[in-house]
């Protein structure tokens, strides 16, 4: 009887193995390329050594190696090694149709980036809306990539969770709802720059999850969430928690006052705006409830052209404003090009992302800056040692150290010299600017540190 069991046991044991085993799909037999076609440009794609080959062709655009089958959740994985400095990258859950540029290849990308920037592992939305997610906000996930190396690579696409992964290395976590099912390719870039005709990438052991699939257990990387006024559940493991809930003014006052925002300020459709005046000062900014330190603040804006506002923090209401803006550190928005105040100040430091009148914003390549009309990302990241930084769509663009005496000497030249203490206080209020302007927010976030 016990050996029955036992025989029985170690057969249900064989069953299970064999079913968990037979989850992965193999997309690539390891002898031609059955089950791919390719789209766009003249890129070669070869099998040789059961790898797949792509190499660069000079005069011709971005080439796709697609599979003919779509996918919508799935956990994929392929084995790669690139050349230094050449692009590349593999798409997934992306279309290729009739109607959009004849058949261009869109969608998501996780880049292959060989270079000093270290952007491997970053997703890139291809012929749309650009960089959704820049590694450089993972500094230990930019580490992950091995120049001149095989590489493994891993992408999960649940529902709406992105997430992508080298070497078992955690890379980006992105949370979009754009496109829930489609291709995924291999790329082979166009030249350009240091890249040159005849430049090599390989790829091997492609395979697919797509049945009863495991997302990998949430890690500590931040999350880019485009879902409206969302908190994901990696977001809310890590502290994030919604300053603006999309619906009411809960959490939020009039500045030097008690009551809810006046009618300068509306919600609509999950948005927080505030309409068009004279374009001056009008006291009518509206502070957070609570007043915070150490924090990571997160915002997406949008303004018309020519709109001046801003986001303040550690603001303090027993400075007397003169009817004006409540004072406190202003991450500043601006409009650089038809708003007078980028050229005042010192050296640009009225300009879009600065320290305002105190430090100016690393400018960014306009590929990386939306134009006006457009949603914009901040955040302004407030460390327990009084670093502070503003970062403007994925890049850091001011770094500082509140208290210290560089800080101080530059108070002391600046419209803020006259009050005592300005910006050092362990705690104060965040406040959004009513400048006069069209300014309108949304995904508004906060995680104390």
């Amino acid at each position: 009887m016990r050996i029955r069991q036992s025989i029985v046991l170690v057969g249900t044991m064989m069953i299970f193995s064999v079913n968990i085993h037979a989850q992965w799909k193999s997309l690539f037999n390891g002898k031609d390329l059955s089950g791919w076609n390719q789209k766009n440009g003249k890129a070669i794609y070869k099998v040789e050594n059961g790898e797949i080959v792509g190499t660069t062709v000079a005069n011709t655009p971005n080439s796709f190696l697609c599979t003919n089958e779509e996918y919508g959740d799935f956990i994929f994985e392929v084995t790669l090694k690139v050349e230094n400095v050449m692009n590349s990258g593999v798409q997934f859950r992306s279309l290729s149709t009739p109607d959009f540029e004849n058949g261009r290849v869109h969608g998501y990308q996780m880049e292959v980036d060989p270079t000093t920037r270290a952007w491997s592992g970053g997703i890139y939305d291809e012929a749309r809306r650009g960089w959704l997610y820049i590694p450089s906000m993972n500094p230990e996930g930019q580490k992950a990539f091995k120049m001149g190396d095989w590489n493994k690579y891993r992408i999960e696409a649940i529902g709406n969770n992105i997430r992508t992964f080298i070497n078992g290395i955690p890379v980006s976590h992105l949370v979009d709802d754009m496109t829930p099912k489609g291709l995924i390719a291999l790329q082979v870039h166009a030249i350009y720059g240091d890249m040159k005709e005849g430049m090599k990438i390989r790829w091997k052991d492609i395979r697919i999850q797509t049945q009863n699939i495991k997302p990998t257990p949430l890690d500590n990387i931040p999350v880019v969430n485009l879902l409206l006024n969302n908190i994901s559940p990696q977001e809310e493991k890590l502290g994030v928690k919604l300053l603006f809930n999309g619906k009411n003014f809960d959490g939020w006052r009039e500045v030097h006052g008690t009551s809810q925002p006046n009618k300068r300020w509306k919600i609509e459709e999950g948005i927080l705006s505030v309409g068009k005046s004279d374009g001056s000062e009008t006291g009518n900014d509206i502070v957070t409830t609570e007043q915070y330190g150490a924090f990571e603040l997160s915002f997406d804006f949008k303004m018309s052209p020519g709109a001046n506002s801003g986001i303040k923090y550690f603001v303090d209401e027993q400075y007397d404003s003169g009817g004006k803006s409540g004072i406190g550190l202003e991450f500043q928005i601006l409009d650089n090009e038809l708003h007078p105040d980028a050229k005042m100040g010192v050296v640009g430091n009225r300009t879009l992302s600065s320290l305002y009148d105190l430090i100016p914003a690393t400018p960014l390549d306009k590929r990386f800056q939306s134009p006006m009309g457009e949603w914009n990302h901040g955040r302004v990241v407030v460390l327990p040692n009084n670093t502070v930084q503003h970062w403007l769509n994925g890049f850091k663009v001011v770094e500082y150290e509140r208290k210290s005496n560089i800080y101080k000497a530059l108070v002391a030249r600046s419209k803020y010299e006259k009050y005592k203490g300005f910006g050092e206080a362990d705690a104060g209020h965040i406040l959004l600017q009513d400048h006069g302007d069209n300014v309108s927010f949304k995904n508004i976030k906060i995680r104390k540190l």
